[in-house]
């Protein structure tokens, strides 16, 4: 087995361990999303608001996880290509050396840059990949919209079979941030920024 060859299996074990890592996330939702149910059936929001927070970041890091699997398994490709085509640049050769560490790591910031060296390899680096990056960069982020974490939280009262009354506006019902006017909105994200300084 060439060298070569053993780094190409190397990156096609990352990508299926990415994808365990995405379906480790998925469990760890579901968890925390047992556990905004519970909170809520024992009336606690604000334990229920900061696992409803966990569960739409484990959400997030899933969809991370799987996007990243999906590139590094396209870069598997093309370098199975270059070495079945003898087509295995110096440079190429030299992003490989690196490689194995950081997959190891199963750091995706760390992993993306590796992929985008790989990516600057091959000619064929097309528009994809660069709308790729900007759907990553976005969803990478570990804030949670709280229009999410409401609605979220309304979600499994209503699976309990409870009524979620979190001081909503008059008049207002279902999910949130569906029927909400801005102002009112506003006024939402006041009281609950409210609430959290007390905490």
């Amino acid at each position: 087995m060439s060298s070569m060859e053993k780094h190409l299996f190397n990156l096609k074990f990352a990508a299926k361990e990415l994808q365990r890592n995405s379906k480790k996330c998925d469990k760890e939702e579901k968890a925390e999303k047992a556990k905004v149910k519970k909170a809520i059936q024992k009336g606690n929001m604000e334990v229920a608001r900061i696992h409803a927070e966990n569960a739409i970041r484990q959400k997030n890091q899933s969809i991370n996880f799987l996007r990243m699997s999906a590139r590094v398994d396209a870069v598997a490709a093309r370098v199975q290509t270059a070495v079945t085509m003898n087509k295995v640049t110096k440079s190429m050769a030299g992003v490989v050396k690196s490689m194995d560490a950081t997959l190891k790591s199963m750091n995706l910031e760390k992993i993306s840059a590796l992929m985008d060296k790989f990516e600057r390899q091959f000619e064929t680096l097309d528009v994809q990949t660069a709308q790729m990056e900007d759907t990553m960069s976005s969803t990478t982020t570990l804030t949670t919209p709280q229009n999410e974490v409401e609605s979220l939280m309304h979600e499994m009262a209503d699976e309990a079979g409870l009524d979620l009354n979190m001081e909503l506006p008059q008049g207002q019902t279902g999910s949130v941030g569906t029927s909400v006017a801005s102002a009112e909105q506003d006024e939402l994200s006041q009281r609950l920024a409210r609430l959290r300084d007390q905490v």
